[in-house]
Order: C-alpha cells, then sequence, then structure tokens
C-alpha cells in the first residue's frame, strides 16, 4: 500500500504575517503602491484609480528619493490639478506616513490657506499612521506621546509633521515644505491677499528649511489668478530648478509635460471625477472660474472683456496727433500690494489710439512725485496730464499738491465715478474692435497680461490707467468764456 506524504499546513498565523510582510516591503518601495493599499485608513469611499494618481505619486516618489539619500535636489515641484482629484489626500494625508517608513525622522510642514484646513489634512495623516493595518506593517512607527497634537505630532524617531495656516510661523526646519491650495477660492482676486501669500512663500516658508540644497517644495494647488503663487514661484525660481505639472480638467494646450495629452480620455482628465455633468455645471457657475479651477488658465474663456489678441504691436509709430495724454493711477505704499502706474496714450489722425509708454512702480508717495515731475519733463507740455483724485479730504489734498508741482502743465484732476468695469468699458469697446495699438517694447508682455485677466487680474492699475487716459482724449473739452 503506498502511503501519501503531504507538507505540512502552514498555520494561519504564518500566512497573515507573510502578508502583511508582503504590504510592508510592496508599500515601502511604492508610494503609489502605498497610496492604493492605505487609501481606506483615511477615505471611507474606495478609490476610483486613474493614470493621473500614479503619475502624480510617482512624480512625488522622485523628489522624495532624493531627500532620502542626502542629494541636492534636483527641482521644486508645483502641480496645477482641478478640485475634486484626490490631491490632497495623495500630498497632505499620505505622502508623510510613506516617507516615514524610508525616513522616520523626517520633519515635514504643512501649509494651507487656513489653519482649520490645515488641522483637517493634519488629524487624516495622523489616522493613517495610527490606523491598525499601518501599525502592523510599520511597528516601529509609533507616534510620541509628548506632541501629538491634531495640527502638530511626531514619532519616537523626531520625525514631525506641523500643520500651519498662510502667513503662520512654522516654529521649526523641515525636509519636506507641502503647500496645498495657499489661497482661498474667495479672496483669490484680492491683491492684498494673494501679494501676501506670495510674500511669505517668498520671504518666511522658504526659510524654514533643515537643508536649503536638500529640503524640496511642493505646491500643488488649482489655479485661481494671475499672478498667483504657482505664478510667484515660477518667477523667483532658479532657471530649471523647477518641475511644471499641469493637468487641466479638459485637454487643452496648458497640459504639461505636452506628452501627457495621450492619456486624456474623450477630451477628460478623469472622466469618472470630472464628468461631463460635473464640467457642464461647473462651467455654469462663471467662464472666470471655469478657467481657473477646471482648465488651470485663469482668465475667462474668450477673452475676458479685452479681447488682447486685436491689439496690434507696431514700430511704426505715427509722428503726428490729434492729442496725447498721460494718466497717473496712484498707490502710496512704497513695496505695497498694488502699482503706481503712469501710462501715456496717444490718438493719431485716423482715429486709432496707442499705448505709447507705461511707467510702473511701487514707490512711496514723495518718490512717486519726484518720478511725475521727470517724467512730466520728459515728455514735454504739449502732453496733458490726468490725475486720479482718490477719496476723502486727502485724496483732495494730495491732487492739489500735484498739481502745484506741476505749474505749466496741462493738468486735469478726475474724481473717478463708477466702478472699475464700468470706467474701462468704453476703452474696451476700442480694444475689441481693433483700434488699439501698442508700441513695441518690453511692458507689453505685462500690460497685455493684465488686460487679458481683467475684471479678475491680480492688479488692475494699468486697466485703469488706460480707461483714465483714453477719457481724457475723447471727454468733449468744456467751453469757457467763447473759447475751447
Amino acid at each position: 500500500m503506498t502511503q501519501t506524504l503531504t507538507a505540512p499546513q502552514a498555520s494561519l498565523d504564518d500566512c497573515v504575517y507573510d502578508e502583511i510582510d508582503l504590504c510592508a516591503s510592496v508599500t515601502r518601495e511604492s508610494f503609489y503602491e502605498f497610496v492604493k493599499r492605505f487609501w481606506n485608513t483615511c477615505i471611507a469611499e474606495p478609490l476610483v484609480d486613474n493614470w493621473h494618481i500614479k503619475y502624480l505619486c510617482d512624480e512625488l516618489q522622485t523628489v522624495a528619493e532624493r531627500v532620502f539619500q542626502g542629494l541636492p535636489k534636483l527641482y521644486d515641484l508645483i502641480i496645477n490639478v482641478p478640485p475634486g482629484t484626490s490631491k490632497s489626500t495623495i500630498c497632505s494625508v499620505m505622502f508623510l506616513p510613506w516617507i516615514w517608513t524610508r525616513m522616520p525622522q523626517a520633519r515635514l510642514i504643512g501649509a494651507s490657506y487656513a489653519d482649520n484646513l490645515q488641522c483637517d489634512l493634519s488629524r487624516a495623516c495622523r489616522s493613517v499612521i495610527k490606523s491598525e493595518k499601518y501599525q502592523l506593517c510599520f511597528p516601529d512607527i509609533m507616534l510620541s506621546d509628548d506632541q501629538d497634537a491634531k495640527s502638530y505630532f511626531m514619532n519616537i524617531f523626531g520625525g514631525r509633521r506641523k500643520g500651519i495656516g498662510v502667513g503662520g510661523i512654522a516654529g521649526f526646519h523641515a525636509h519636506f515644505i507641502m503647500v496645498d491650495d495657499p489661497l482661498d477660492p474667495r479672496k483669490a482676486i484680492s491683491e492684498a491677499g494673494v501679494a501676501g501669500a506670495n510674500w511669505w512663500m517668498n520671504n518666511s516658508l522658504s526659510m524654514r528649511k533643515i537643508n536649503k540644497d536638500v529640503t524640496a517644495t511642493i505646491l500643488i494647488m488649482q489655479r485661481l489668478c494671475q499672478g498667483d503663487c504657482t505664478d510667484n514661484m515660477i518667477e523667483h525660481s532658479v532657471k530649471g530648478k523647477i518641475k511644471h505639472i499641469c493637468l487641466p480638467g479638459e485637454l487643452t494646450d496648458k497640459v504639461n509635460p505636452p506628452e501627457l495629452k495621450q492619456h486624456y480620455q474623450n477630451g477628460l482628465l478623469d472622466p469618472k471625477r470630472l464628468t461631463p455633468s460635473f464640467l457642464e455645471e461647473a462651467k455654469a457657475k462663471g467662464n472666470f472660474l471655469y478657467a481657473a479651477q477646471i482648465l488651470q488658465d485663469p482668465k475667462p474663456l474668450g477673452g475676458g472683456m479685452f479681447k488682447t489678441d486685436r491689439i496690434k504691436i507696431s514700430d511704426d509709430v505715427p509722428t503726428k496727433w490729434a492729442g496725447r495724454a498721460r494718466y497717473w493711477d496712484n498707490a502710496s505704499t512704497a513695496d505695497g500690494g498694488a502699482y503706481t502706474v503712469g501710462l501715456l496714450m496717444g490718438k493719431d489722425l485716423q482715429g486709432r489710439f496707442w499705448i505709447l509708454d507705461v511707467v510702473r512702480g511701487q514707490w512711496d508717495s514723495a518718490d512717486r512725485e519726484k518720478r511725475k515731475k521727470q517724467i512730466a519733463e520728459a515728455d514735454g507740455k504739449i502732453i496733458q496730464i490726468g490725475l486720479e483724485q482718490e477719496p476723502g479730504s486727502g485724496g483732495k489734498e494730495s491732487a492739489q499738491n500735484s498739481v502745484r508741482m506741476l505749474a505749466g502743465w496741462i493738468v486735469r484732476v478726475e474724481r473717478p465715478t463708477g466702478d472699475k468695469v464700468q470706467r474701462a468699458d468704453p476703452y474696451s469697446v476700442q480694444v475689441n474692435n481693433g483700434n488699439v495699438y501698442l508700441k513695441r517694447a518690453g511692458w507689453n508682455t505685462d500690460y497685455l497680461g493684465e488686460l487679458s485677466f481683467f475684471p479678475h487680474s491680480t492688479y488692475k492699475d494699468q486697466v485703469d490707467a488706460s480707461s483714465g487716459a483714453f477719457t481724457l482724449l475723447t471727454k468733449p473739452k468744456k467751453k469757457v468764456g467763447g473759447l475751447w
């Protein structure tokens, strides 16, 4: 009789430990696998996977790997994606728990436009670490009893996560700086709000790095306005030290890197999250918000109030004029959020309007007045000067002082009425009918950029100055004592 031999059956406990070891090994090596396998530790709904999730996870891991090795970063990372694409869950919730599986002493600063938003993200991050699944896979990563608050916690190896609102003080230096939505969508078009967030990122948050060559800054946000933190970070970066990922909800030429266009399905980034019906609803709420938040192109569809593609740039500037005027739109705070602008506009003999010069700066009142006098002397007394009189007695006194300083020039003081959009409307008619020209110069790009975003541009001073100069050149002259 033949006896059949069977291998001893593995115990149930052995099978469980094998599965845990496998999970720990796989997820430690791949942030994307970590996100998939630990999703349910912080999100109740099942993961709806899409190609962009793996792509973002891989990009974040690429940045992190150099920090793990103490190598100088190749670049900081900017990610522009629409709301509702799991960006905060990936970046602000799950990234640090994964980092600690490889570098438990790592410190991360998380920043958002509000303290309570960071508190929520920090709490969700902490829930991943405290979950039974995470503790089974990575039992060495335990939170310290000494520091275990919602917005600030640390582990027994000294690794920490500090959540702060934009403008706050981090209190320590970090290996990773994660800025997740630094601008409140309801306040993004505030000049002061945008300028404040940019200043804080440039001058405060940028100093909170353990090693300035190694520490990585990651900005992830939906675009909201011209000059927002994305534009600011690109402008202030060393050339080649930024990787900019832009994933609009619909397929447009804003997709970056361009090769990612091949992943869009029926022209959509994520057909399951950003469905056609959802996009239609979003579009109905306004062109500006849709273009900014969904398309990552913060200007109204159709070009906004000013159709800047109809403005012609030319080197062939007329030499004879029906009239010329330089209008000053004032700001009185040096290095503040707003700009003083002196814009020179001419009307030629064919009735076309030319923008001939734009002087723009953040000057205090004394420097501003000095520059007005210098520029008036350079322009000559044939060019009339327009001054904006701001409300109140202080505005009247300031205008009177400017008039006295410019004695000998034709000076007209204007008290603006109506809002900025109303005042800009007559000038926009000329722009949109192709009757406005620009003298080719270095300021052209900034000028056209502001017009293309108006009325949702971060700054509106060049539009205000254009409206004022246009009014001077088109306003009927008053008849006094039988003379014009």
